[in-house]
């Protein structure tokens, strides 16, 4: 069992920045585990955002983030934090902290995910 305390999201500006934060427990968190991020907009599909490994701190981003987004982590624990930058209108969605297995060809999602935290951006 995983459990994730999210925190930060709210309203931004298009152009403007966020900082999300996950703090994540529990007993698998060993072993080759990435903890990052997903997200849903308003009438879309579930997509991934990125995330970093607890193994060796390796990053992975899906394709359309291209370096607006930033995964890291806190060395001393398991808080990962997710850095919005040069946010857009179509960023706003419900923000998830996730639990994901990393294979050989990247991160795969697991079936353990938090409560989620609104990202709205609007001028």
């Amino acid at each position: 069992q995983v459990q994730f305390v999210e925190s930060g999201g709210g309203l931004a500006q298009p152009g403007g920045s966020l900082r999300l934060s996950c703090a994540a427990f529990g007993s698998t968190l060993a072993g080759e585990i990435g903890v990052g991020w997903i997200r849903q907009a308003p009438g879309a599909e579930r997509e991934g955002v990125g995330c970093i490994s607890l193994y060796d701190g390796r990053t992975y981003y899906e394709d359309w983030v291209k370096g607006r987004f930033i995964v890291s982590r806190d060395n001393d624990g398991n808080m990962v934090h997710l850095q919005l930058n040069r946010l857009k209108p179509e960023d706003t969605a419900v923000y998830y902290c996730a639990l994901f297995h990393i294979y050989t060809n990247g991160p795969i999602l697991s079936d353990y995910w938090g409560q989620g935290t609104q990202v709205t951006v609007s001028s």
